[in-house]
Order: structure tokens, then C-alpha cells, then sequence
């Protein structure tokens, strides 16, 4: 008798892998400018190996935003940007809002086209602000809510401590010619007398904390003020806290005594 089919059989399934959907957390560097070597130069001075914030990126991925651009014809060697992107350890991956006519040479350089806006993941994000001299004016990043980093022991001349992704919490002495970095807040429950960054990463919204604040940096967000700049007598050496103000469209450093 003979057997009816049921069907075309199904298709095994792999065992080897799967192929799932992912959302990943990338950098978006938005370009003002078309001259490529005046924007590697402002990366490299700011984030290169011999720049001010040389261990800002780890591997990044980055999307190269173009919408900000006026069209040109055509699109002059973008492997000098390139090259300096790596050199600051970020990894161009993609491009979006290219001229019209760029995208067959920007692929050929390696890059995939995105979409206009990359899709958030679903926990909540903050959108921050890294300002950047010149050519290059702003790197948007989305970073995580931050955790905290402990640190109860001093830090000597010479250390560098760095939050990354986090708050950093000192419960001892930050020593002259040392440094404590954080992408969140910074509280130092000693005196402050070496170099302060808070909000690393562009957090806008991070403030610095000290019970004795003496330092001889301090910055937020890359706003930065030093010692060659006296603190005010009401919170010079005393308790006070530091924070970001943007009022009338200009970053400044704000230093408050703090209330008990």
C-alpha cells in the first residue's frame, strides 16, 4: 500500500551555531568637515597615544555620520581618517547620511551602510557629549547607567585609577601627580590634590565630590580646570563639589561649597 506523504521533510537544524538578532552600543562620530587629515589631527591630539586622553577608547566601534556635511562630488581619500581612527582604538565599522555618490567608495574602503538612526537597546540609555576641538565637534556615545568603583586606600604620585563605566568612590588621600578618572561621578572622602576627570566618556550630568578639595586638575566632560587657576577661598580646600553648567550655550566648570 503506498504511504502518502506528509510533506517536504523539515530542514535539520545546525548544531554547530545560531544566528540571532544583536544590539550593540556603538559610537557615532558626526563630521563637520570633509578635510580628513585637520580631523586625524584634532583625534589624534585628543585621543592618540601621545593626546590627552590616549585610554578613552578600547576597540570602540564607530559609525561615521556624514549627514552634517554639505555634498561634494566626490570623495577625496578616506583612508587617512581611517588609519587615524584605529591608531585612537576605535574601530570603523559603518557609515550613514553619506553625499550622494559616496557609498560605493566608502564601502570599497571596508565600511557597511547604516540605517539613519541605529536602534537603541531596550535597557534605558543616556546620550552624552565628548567635545572635541575644531573639525571634529562632538561624539555622541550611549553609556549604560554607571556601578561604582571602591577605592580605600590613598593614591600615590604617579597612579592612575579609572572607573570605566562607573562611579569611582575614594575613601583616602588622591596624592599630587596622581589620577583618578571615572566615567560617572567622583567622590574622593580625603583630600583631592592630584587630577579629577569625571564623565570621561562625555557624561555631562557627572560631578566630582571631595571633603578637601586641593586639586591640581579637575575636569568634567573634557571642561577641565587647573591649579594655575586659584580655587575661591569659600571652597578651596574645603568641602565642595564641581559640576558641568551649560547656561548660555557655553560649557564652564561650576564649584560649590558643599551644605552640611
Amino acid at each position: 500500500m503506498p504511504v502518502k506523504s506528509k510533506g517536504p521533510a523539515a530542514t535539520p537544524q545546525p548544531v554547530n551555531f545560531e544566528i540571532k538578532s544583536a544590539q550593540l552600543s556603538l559610537v557615532a562620530l558626526l563630521l563637520k568637515s570633509s578635510d580628513w587629515s585637520a580631523i586625524a589631527t584634532d583625534l589624534e591630539a585628543q585621543f592618540g597615544a601621545g593626546g590627552e586622553n590616549p585610554e578613552f577608547f578600547d576597540q570602540d566601534p564607530v559609525v561615521l555620520d556624514f549627514s552634517a556635511l554639505t555634498a561634494e562630488p566626490t570623495l577625496r581619500d578616506i583612508s587617512v581618517l581611517l588609519h587615524s581612527l584605529r591608531q585612537c582604538h576605535l574601530m570603523p565599522l559603518a557609515f550613514r547620511g553619506a553625499p550622494e555618490g559616496w557609498t560605493a567608495e566608502l564601502v570599497r574602503s571596508g565600511l557597511v551602510q547604516a540605517p539613519a538612526e541605529i536602534t537603541k537597546a531596550s535597557r534605558p540609555m543616556k546620550t552624552v557629549v565628548q567635545h572635541v576641538p575644531e573639525a571634529v565637534r562632538e561624539i555622541v556615545r550611549e553609556v549604560p547607567a554607571p556601578l561604582t568603583m571602591v577605592i580605600d586606600k590613598p593614591i600615590r604620585s604617579g597612579q592612575k585609577i579609572y572607573a570605566r563605566g562607573a562611579d569611582l568612590v575614594v575613601l583616602a588621600m588622591v596624592n599630587q601627580g596622581a589620577e583618578v578618572v571615572a566615567d560617572g561621578n567622583i567622590h574622593v572622602y580625603a583630600p583631592l590634590r592630584g587630577k579629577a576627570m569625571a564623565g570621561a566618556r562625555g557624561n555631562t550630568a557627572a560631578r566630582i565630590f571631595s571633603l578637601c578639595l586641593e586639586p591640581e586638575l579637575i575636569s568634567i566632560a573634557g571642561v577641565y580646570r587647573t591649579s594655575e587657576n586659584p580655587l575661591p577661598a569659600d571652597v578651596a580646600g574645603k568641602p565642595a563639589q564641581v559640576w558641568l553648567s551649560s547656561e548660555g550655550g557655553q560649557d564652564r566648570l561650576l564649584i560649590e561649597p558643599l551644605k552640611s
